[in-house]
């Protein structure tokens, strides 16, 4: 006949609770498949010996379930793969023009100039500009290029009320706007025209001190050292305007933009006036130089041969 099946019940408790408990663990009695050989080895045993052994259903309870979750592969893919930005595509004519150009080569002056030129592709006239990688932060200065483009430097220039009447009209030529106590007051509050260079006289600068806060952070603070406070305003918006051009670092970067001429100037010119920038700066500033048109891709500058 086989021996009786055997189930422990806990004496301890009233036999009503007994029952209700046997009732609830008949209900949720479940067949657990431990994981580890031990446990698996000792329920067989226990089989053989009572016959079924009934598990109490909070163990089952606690069983179930534990199985690892894999992540789906979309979700594991999403993970591993972090979201780039789409770059924007270059047009046909770009990629036509940079076929043309070896990323990877460093071109002698003369020859860097002509490529530049030959792969400029705009309708209008365009620029030629130099881009200028420096070891330090914070360059500005001013120099004249020996063959200006003939750009002319928007001027805001704060001098003596005697100027308007004198020598204040021949300063009121294109590009260049005299200051006084309004426009100040306008600068103060934010709103700062749109200009390339502040020139000052000395007696200008204790109210301008007042702006510095907005114009310090826009490189346009007149400074005693790069020549834009000074005793003969007129002087120095005439050198301005006849070409002396003013090169700074980016806010908070080391590279400079600059433009050298333009793309119909003669190749004389051009390196004539990339030669003297160089020289002005310092080799010993200078990482690396690229050459570029307003409308095509850049090139590199070989420095031994500047």
């Amino acid at each position: 006949m086989g021996r009786p099946k055997i189930k422990i019940i806990d004496d301890s408790k009233p036999a009503e609770e007994s029952a209700s408990a046997k009732a609830t663990a008949d209900k949720g009695s479940k067949k657990v498949a431990p994981k580890d050989k031990l446990a698996t080895s000792l329920l067989e045993e226990l089989n053989q010996e009572f016959g079924e052994v009934q598990v109490k259903p909070s163990f089952a309870k606690a069983t179930e379930g534990k199985e690892e979750k894999k992540p789906s592969t979309q979700t594991a893919q999403a993970k591993e793969t972090p979201k780039q930005g789409k770059a924007k595509p270059r047009s046909k004519k770009y990629q036509e023009a940079l076929k043309q150009v070896d990323p990877n080569n460093k071109y002698d002056l003369n020859e860097a100039v002509t490529l530049a030129q030959k792969v400029s592709y705009s309708k209008f006239p365009a620029t030629l500009e130099l881009h200028i990688n420096t070891n330090v932060k914070n360059l500005r200065g001013f120099l004249t290029l020996p063959f200006a483009s003939g750009k002319k430097l928007r001027i805001l220039a704060f001098g003596p009320h005697s100027l308007k009447a004198s020598e204040g009209q021949a300063l009121l030529s294109d590009g260049v706007t005299l200051g006084d106590d309004q426009i100040l007051e306008e600068i103060i509050k934010g709103k700062v025209q749109d200009v390339d260079v502040v020139v000052t006289t000395p007696e200008w600068m204790l109210k301008l001190a007042k702006a510095a806060k907005v114009l310090g952070p826009k490189g346009l603070m007149p400074n005693p050292k790069n020549g834009t406070v000074t005793d003969n305003l007129a002087k120095t918006v005439a050198e301005l305007q006849g070409g002396k051009t003013e090169y700074k670092t980016e806010a908070n970067g080391s590279v400079i933009h600059l433009a050298v001429g333009k793309v119909s100037q003669p190749i004389e010119e051009i390196t004539a006036n990339i030669k003297s920038l160089y020289q002005i700066i310092g080799k010993t500033k200078i990482k690396k130089i690229t050459l570029a048109p307003t409308m095509g891709p850049g090139v590199k500058l070989d420095l031994s041969s500047l």
